[in-house]
């Protein structure tokens, strides 16, 4: 009888690494996928592909999707400047549906009747996976032996010893997600909200170089170049993420809600990330309008939130897709950041259509294109509404109301 075929996403650490001989217990033939979305290097992907022969995988499949998480997701959380609790740069969500969306196209390749994966059942990535599994491929069974069988993480290491498998190193320690947009650690100490972090994540490297500054390009909100040189998106994230590592930037811990309802806690370092929004951010504030950037930011965060929890798929995240698109038009210009041992500044910014004319006012100086006499009449009618709020409550109150100053408790 000939066995079924699934494709496994596959990573090389310990759950995927598990999936792979279980899944051919219960009668699959097992062909990993590997989908790089960035942060793993030539020798780490080498590693993986000798994870997965060792394990016993019948065949490994590798999809170079750096690009495609570019274009589909990261260039939408820098212009829409989105951080989830304004801490985290959705590090893992920018890349999981990319992942599941370029496994699905190889299990189609091969003739799949099923794709795995090594989510557990109580993390994001599950609703991550499942969705972008319903929503384009409904006719491929989802099989996930982790959160089937609600395995620790100690079993499953106890598993592949007993079967003389390899055990991934660190296997027992954490889990590491490493990408284009930034790498996030879960387990151990992340699970008590008062343990501090390891001193990796803690303390910028004894060795990082001096302060430097850096000139970021940008075309209507997408960065196109660093110092001059023009670079693609996800090579410039990379650039900006070795140089971001070796001065300590970017690390910190995120407490926030999961898909699933409970709370859930990660350190990452995302250097790169932080420093294009926070680049980004200052350029916006000289090219748009008040109620530009209100607006976006409102739309903005909502987008994030339903990207985190896996609803990519939405057609109301196409909508404000295109009220961000519509919004950068004119954010094209440059920005200058410094950077330092464990902390960055962004330190000026320009561009051809920045709204700071001098030529209309000096904030807090002078002013021309109105006279002393028009800005006192300006404050006068900007005092209206306080004012007859003010007066309704004295009147109410027979004259001797509170005054507007009173905060009633």
């Amino acid at each position: 009888m000939q066995k079924r075929l699934a494709a496994l996403a596959f990573s090389g650490g310990l759950d995927t690494s598990y999936c792979v001989p279980r899944l051919a217990e219960q009668g699959w033939t097992v062909h990993t996928v590997h989908v790089n979305t960035g942060g793993a290097s030539d020798g780490e992907r080498a590693a993986i592909r000798r994870q997965a022969a060792a394990v016993g995988a019948a065949e490994h499949h590798e999809v170079d999707a750096r690009t495609e998480v570019f274009t589909r997701f990261v260039r939408w959380l820098i212009q829409g400047n989105v951080l989830r609790g304004e801490v985290y740069p959705l590090s893992v969500a920018a890349e999981r549906t990319q992942q599941a969306i370029s496994v699905i196209e190889v299990a189609r390749a091969i003739g799949a009747a099923a794709v795995a994966h090594g989510s557990t059942g109580a993390g994001n990535d599950l609703i991550r996976f499942d969705i972008a599994l319903r929503v384009l491929a409904p006719e491929l069974a989802i099989v996930t032996p982790i959160r089937d069988e609600a395995l620790t993480r100690d079993r499953a290491i106890a598993y592949l010893e007993s079967h003389g498998l390899p055990v991934p190193a660190k296997a027992g320690a954490y889990s590491i997600n490493a990408g284009l947009w930034g790498t996030t650690w879960g387990g151990g100490w992340t699970h008590d909200t008062w343990a501090g972090p390891p001193a990796e994540l803690l303390d910028p490297p004894a060795d990082a170089p001096a302060p430097a500054d850096l000139v970021i390009g940008w075309e209507r909100g997408v960065p196109v170049s660093l110092d001059g040189a023009a670079l693609a998106g996800p090579e410039l994230i990379a650039r900006l993420g070795e140089l971001s590592s070796r001065y300590g930037l970017g690390r910190n811990i995120h407490v926030g809600e999961t898909a699933l309802g409970i709370k859930g806690r990660i350190g990452f370092e995302a250097g790169a990330a932080l420093l294009l929004i926070s680049a980004h951010r200052e350029l916006e504030k000289v090219a748009l309008t008040k109620w530009q950037i209100f607006w976006k930011d409102q739309l903005g965060r909502f987008y994030g939130d339903r990207l985190h929890e896996g609803h990519y798929f939405d057609p109301a995240l196409r909508d404000i897709e295109a009220l961000i698109a519509s919004s950068q038009q004119r954010v094209t210009g440059e920005t200058r950041v410094h950077v330092a041992p464990g902390r960055f500044m962004v330190t000026g910014a320009r561009s051809p259509f920045s709204m700071m004319d001098r030529s209309v006012a000096t904030y807090g100086e002078e002013n021309r294109l109105w006279t002393g006499e028009e800005a006192r009449a300006f404050a006068r009618i900007g005092a209206i509404p306080e004012l007859l709020a003010a007066r309704a409550g004295a009147s109410a109150a027979g004259g001797s109301g509170p005054s507007p100053l009173t905060v009633d408790r």
